[in-house]
């Protein structure tokens, strides 16, 4: 009973929030050990970084719990896993941690919204991996994002092309950087240990 009161708090939580207007919003949500949701970070309309959590759970049919506190919502559990000790369920908007609640985060259209497991450490979370398509080509670029946003090269990161192949990227300045060449109908996206999994691309 207590479980599904909480729940229910955190749905009028999230009814609440969505007074505001809705955007068109890209959403991605990792785990612990898988993508949860829109590798592809495809597009939902949500007002906050909250309700986007909200509309993805439903468009993928996953779990998630929803504490409310005295300090607002709070994302105790996505999917299998909820958060203890030094470990839990942060977002991002944009690239960066904003210093606000997810219910406050306000979205435009546009924007990224990326949901994801997390360990923390003295120098704080883990960086999350962006990974970029060179022009048309068949070559990419992989990127470390601090909690600032701030980009490094992703040194050492591997690309997969769908679930067998993989490529190691190179380069230690700008970015690391790999060729896959041909794979139709394949994402690429690309990985690193200490970091959160990248976004899929074509």
């Amino acid at each position: 009973m207590f479980r599904r009161t909480l729940a229910l708090a955190g749905v009028i939580a999230l009814a609440l929030a969505a007074g505001a207007s809705a955007a068109s919003v890209r959403v991605r949500v990792e785990g612990k050990t898988r993508t949860i949701f829109g590798s592809t970070e495809p597009r939902l309309a949500a007002a906050n970084a909250l309700e986007a959590l909200d509309h993805a759970a439903a468009a993928g049919e996953f779990y998630f719990h929803v504490t409310v506190t005295g300090f607002g919502p709070y994302v105790d559990q996505v999917g299998l896993y909820p958060g203890s000790g030094t470990s839990g369920w942060v977002y991002k908007l944009n690239g960066v941690s904003p210093p606000v609640g997810a219910d406050q985060a306000v979205l435009h259209d546009g924007d990224r919204v990326l949901w994801y497991y997390a360990t923390f450490g003295e120098s704080g979370g883990p960086p999350t991996l962006l990974l970029e398509r060179v022009g048309k080509s068949s070559c990419y670029r992989a990127y470390k994002q601090n909690d600032a946003g701030a980009r490094t090269a992703a040194v050492g990161a591997v690309l997969h092309v769908g679930s067998r192949r993989v490529v190691q990227t190179q380069g230690a300045t700008g970015a690391a950087a790999g060729c896959v060449g041909k794979h139709r109908g394949l994402l690429v996206r690309a990985t690193l240990a200490g970091a959160v999994r990248s976004n899929a691309l074509p």
